[in-house]
Order: C-alpha cells, then structure tokens, then sequence
C-alpha cells in the first residue's frame, strides 16, 4: 500500500485506533481508577472519570457542565471516616479556548477540614465521640450541630498560567461568602433521611470574575456511574470482546466516588472567535512530607511544604490506563498537554491492539496502518470539522465544539457520534455516552470503508455492559446521588 492511501485510509479511522488500544485493555468506563503506581498510593488526589458537554438539562443549554471524579472505588459503609478529600491538595480544571495546549481559565478547589470536636459526658466527664456525627444530619447544609468533622472549599478562577496566573475567587452568587459546604458522605438512611435534599442544599449559584451570568457548583459524593465487568477485562481479557452482549454484571454497581462538579456560562469559556475548548482535570500536592512521629491534635501526623506538584492528569479516558506505557505512567501524570510530544510513539505505534490480536487469534485484527496519524487527530487534536480547533497544538485532551446543539435527553446515542449524534462523545463526553461500546467498535475499525483492512467493523463490539442517559439524571449535577452506607 503506498504511503498516499495509508495516509487516507487513518484519516478515515480517525477514533477507531487508539481507541481500541484504550478499550480493549481496560475495559472500564471509568477512564483512570489507579492507572499509574505513584497516584494507586494516593487515592485523595486520583482522577477517575472527567466529563465536560454542554448542560442539557432544560434551559440551561448556554452553559458547559464539568463533572471530574476523585477518590476512586469508595464503599458505601467505609466508616468511620469515610471519603473526605485532602486539605494539601488543589483540585484543577483546566481549559484552553484558542488550541495551543496551554490553559487559559483554570477552575481551582482547595478544601478544609473543619473539626468540632464533639463530647459527651462519660461518668461526669466530656470525652470526645470517635464517631463524624452524633445525631441525624440534615436537611439542610447549614444542620451540623451533630456533625463532628466536616470540609469546607474555596473556588478560584484563574486567567492564565494556572500558578502564576490572574486569582479571582468565585463567590456564593446568593450569600457572597468565599466558602462553599461539602455534603457528608452518605452515612446510612439513619444519620441522613433525605440524602438528596440535603446534597441539593449544597448546590451553590456562583458569581464568576468576568461573566455576566451565574454559574454552579457542587462537591460531594456520587453514585459511580459506569457499567463494568472489570475483574475480566484485566484477566487478559478474559471475555469475547466480538460476540458478547449487554448483559455482564456491573462490578462498579455498588461503588461511589466524589465529584467537583461546575456549570458555567459558554460565554466565559470561549475567547470570542474559536467555538472549541479543550478541557482537562489535574491535582497538586505540596513537594515534600515529613511525617510527625508524635501525632497530636495542633500538629497532626504530617508537615507538607514546598512547591506544588502535579500527581494527578485526565483529559480524554482511557489513556494513561491503556495507551501510555507502565514505565512513563507516573510521568504522563505529571506532565501538560503542551508536552505531549515525548509520548507520540505511544499514540503513533500503539501496543494494545497487537496484544489483542495475540488473544483472539484469527477472531480480532487490528487495523495495519502505520504510523497512526489518525490517532493524532482523536487524541491530540479533535477531529476536522467535528470539534478541531483552528491553530490547534497537538496536546491531549478532552474537545468540546460549543457551537453544536445541545440533543435533548429522549434522543441523545449512547454511542455519540458513532450514533449519529454529534453532541456525544469524542465531542466532549456525557454521563450517558458508553464510551467502551464506542472507542472498541471505531478502534476496531468502524470507520474504514475498506472491509479487507478492517474485518471487525461491522461487528457489535462491547465489554458486555452497558450505559445511557437514562441511569442518570437530566439535571445538574447530573450524576446519582451515592449508594447508603446503610439502607435501615
């Protein structure tokens, strides 16, 4: 085949490819659950899953809804001190308006613990309780006479680079205060009746530096939202990628996660011209640890200093997990999408979907099309005419056109636009877009016109589970409320 036609052909499988190599391998939804050693020892700071689509909840198309999950496969009962996230940490979405790698608008959580320090009389005495609360919390955010230990968060909006830049806090557009409330993690039915009117009394309306119109904000805890069967997938793909069905047990149905979850105004994303943003979630710690061999309550177990780091990175799913290899994983984690350049050859010349083929002998074939360019344009820097920005560095990320309708709910395809809807997935990504069924049927070459180099293509690829807009809500924050730590 001349260097001409292989050139067309990867244009023409565009998502297939790398998408494959992301699938096939992990297999989850949730994109980046423990995908590199360094961050598997820090679940606080561990992005799982992010979303970023324009909000489809009725009246509010003129916003962008991110949604970026930390703290990954949380039980419902892991009392006594369940899911708080780290105080030493900064928790970051990132956008780029103009397609050069850079951010332009960062979105930074921080948060604080706040311990009340609860007692009760034990034979005359005030002892202090072991326990987060010590009655029934709830219904609204401002109940916590019984609570013992909960956190607080403050919001900024950063314009330029995201240490140096222009800080501008976003405030509580009803009250004016700097501090927003997270909701406790969903205990059991016993400490919080109304779990969902009382994580709904933590949804803020934001006054934002710079726009006109109010946005949103929640953090808190969240039904895991992603239909896996994942012991399998991670068994050499101990499945039939080619003949399953949607019928496989989910092994995420009973987990949570914790959200940031933000609605802001298109307006104040965009530069004015380009209708494409790209968008990516980070989390930061402080350089250096020094452990206190004498815990106590002023000095706690640890002193944290030094310059911020990056521990964390997650833009489009499934890379670090699948894509990048083991020994550069904590480094990809590290990195910025302008630095993309050092990882090409995993994206070029990716491994995954040769080791499939190694597992399904004579079953799956993968696409011989080398180098893959095409994996370029999915990956590093969205699809022509689709959601490209013009100008555009290649850098990994997730790529919204905000210029394309929002689908309502009853019609929206799970498959995005493998199904015919271009408000899905690789245009940004949605709760309900199944990103597996997706990337496994264009990586195995759902794209590519030509049969004879791509004999999977018609095939109803799948993991064996599946999801839609319809186990999920169709309103801001949009994810489920969390499974109860105890249902009685």
């Amino acid at each position: 085949m001349n260097t001409k036609n292989k050139q067309r052909l990867s244009t023409r499988v565009a998502l297939p490819s790398l998408t494959m190599a992301l699938m096939l391998a992990s297999g989850t939804q949730a994109s980046s659950h423990r995908e590199a050693p360094f961050i598997a020892t820090m679940p606080q700071v561990d992005a799982t899953d992010f979303y970023m689509f324009r909000s489809y909840e009725s009246g509010r198309d003129g916003y962008v809804t991110f949604l970026a999950n930390y703290l990954p496969l949380q039980d419902a009962y892991g009392g006594p001190n369940y899911f708080d996230l780290a105080n030493e940490a900064l928790y970051q979405i990132h956008v780029d308006n103009n397609g050069d790698g850079i951010e332009d608008v960062t979105f930074s959580f921080q948060f604080q613990t706040v311990e009340s320090d609860l007692q009760v009389p034990v034979n005359g005495v005030s002892v202090s309780v072991p326990l987060k609360n010590i009655g029934q919390v709830g219904p609204m955010a401002i109940d916590t006479d019984a609570v013992n230990v909960r956190q607080t968060y403050a919001l900024n909006m950063i314009y330029g680079d995201r240490r140096t830049g222009s800080h501008n806090s976003v405030v509580n557009a009803d009250t004016g205060s700097m501090s927003f409330r997270k909701p406790l993690d969903y205990i059991g039915t016993k400490s919080i009746p109304d779990y969902e009117g009382y994580a709904n009394d933590h949804i803020y309306n934001t006054r934002i530096p710079g726009c006109d119109s109010t946005g949103k904000v929640f953090v808190g805890q969240r039904a895991e939202g992603f239909a896996i069967n994942i012991g399998p997938i991670f068994d050499l793909v101990n499945l039939n990628p080619l003949a399953a069905e949607d019928s496989a047990s989910n092994t995420l149905a009973d987990k949570n996660v914790t959200t940031l979850a933000l609605e802001v105004p298109i307006t104040c994303l965009t530069d004015g011209s380009e209708t494409v943003i790209g968008s990516w979630t980070t989390a930061s710690i402080r350089q250096a640890r020094v452990l206190n061999p004498s815990p106590n309550a002023s000095k706690g177990a640890a002193v944290k200093g030094g310059a911020w780091t990056q521990v964390s990175r997650l833009g489009m799913p499934l890379v670090n997990e699948v894509v990048i290899g083991l020994k550069d994983k904590d480094a990809f984690n590290a990195s910025e999408p302008k630095d993309d350049g050092q990882f090409a050859t995993y994206v070029t010349n990716p491994t995954f979907p040769e080791l499939l083929e190694i597992l399904f002998p004579g079953t799956a074939v993968a696409p011989n099309l080398f180098p893959r360019e095409d994996l370029i344009q999915a990956f590093l820097t969205g699809v022509p005419g689709l959601n490209q920005p013009s100008g555009v560095v290649a850098s990994e990320m997730l790529r919204l056109n905000t210029g394309i309708d929002v689908t309502p709910v009853d019609a929206q395809a799970n498959l995005g636009v493998l199904g015919g809807d271009f408000a899905g997935f690789p245009n940004g990504r949605r709760p309900g877009d199944d990103i597996i069924d997706a990337v496994l049927r264009v990586a195995m070459g759902a794209l590519i016109a030509d049969e004879s180099l791509a004999p999977n293509k018609n095939a109803p690829l799948t993991d064996g589970a599946t999801v839609s807009v319809n186990d999920f809500m169709s309103h801001f924050p949009y994810l489920n409320s969390p499974r109860a730590g105890s249902a009685q």
